[in-house]
């Protein structure tokens, strides 16, 4: 049960990375600080929920790997990483807010890399060391890509004069990151079964007996969110922002619906997807 329980509580960390590397995308001096701030505190939210999490599965655990240490580690040091950052755009010290954003970032990436190691399957030196912690990343960012992209459709009902362009930026961001997702995930699949092992042993259990549910993990998530990404591109083309952000809604809500599939995958049968 708790293997079950951390498969998806890992989402909360998907999306408070992601969420972070997305605030890096739309141009900090056009936008007034409070989205930075409401949005910042949100994926705060979502590591701390995370981090709480994890800390009581380990505490339940009857044995805990020194990796887990790492791992709780990482994620510690990149929830604080992000208060400071949240706090810092309370002040006008912009080289404050410019050393522990970055720092935020790269804990976070570094927490992400260690949590995805300890699912890999096959030994420390086959090809999951890479593929793992990539196919991770590219869901949160896909993740973080959306949930970003919503909250600042939200907030051109405060600031109306603010310009279309940083919104366009973002949904184009969404588009590469959720389509490099895709990518990664046929590329895993695939170096996963060329390589033997546990790798192709895996591999071959998904396609015997959990066919279908790969198929509505792509179909249902990053599928039926580019289908949507389309809606938003011809209604950001009009422009239309409050349209755009309901379809931000309905978007998030297939990566959301694809990452939890992807973690039934991961239970049941190690892989990343």
């Amino acid at each position: 049960m708790s293997q079950f329980a951390a498969c998806y509580l890992l989402i909360f960390g998907q999306l408070a990375v992601g969420g972070v590397a997305g605030l890096a995308v739309p141009p900090f001096a056009v936008i007034e600080r409070g989205f930075y701030k409401s949005s910042a505190g949100i994926f705060l939210g979502a590591a701390l929920l995370y981090l709480g999490g994890k800390v009581a599965l380990t505490l339940r655990a009857d044995a805990v790997q020194p990796s887990t240490w790492i791992e709780l580690a990482l994620w510690t040091a990149f929830t604080i990483a992000t208060a400071v950052y949240l706090a810092s755009l309370w002040d006008e010290e912009q080289a404050r807010r410019a050393r522990w954003y970055p720092r935020a970032l790269f804990l976070g990436l570094a927490a992400l890399a260690a949590s995805a190691s300890t699912y890999r399957v096959g030994g420390a030196l086959g090809p999951g060391t890479i593929l793992y912690p990539f196919a991770f990343l590219t869901g949160a960012l896909s993740l973080g890509a959306v949930a970003t992209g919503m909250l600042l459709g939200h907030w051109y009902l405060i600031d109306l004069g603010l310009s279309i362009h940083p919104l366009q930026r973002l949904f184009r961001y969404f588009v590469v990151v959720t389509v490099l997702h895709v990518v990664v995930i046929g590329l895993t699949l695939g170096v996963l079964a060329l390589s033997g092992g546990a790798g192709a042993a895996a591999v071959a259990l998904l396609f015997e007996h959990h066919a279908p549910l790969l198929a509505a993990r792509l179909l249902l998530g990053p599928v039926a969110a580019l289908g949507i990404a389309y809606l938003i591109h011809r209604t950001l083309a009009i422009p239309q922002t409050m349209a755009a952000t309901g379809l931000f809604y309905i978007a998030i809500l297939f990566v959301l619906v694809g990452e939890m599939l992807g973690r039934l995958i991961l239970f049941r049968t190690g892989l990343p997807l």
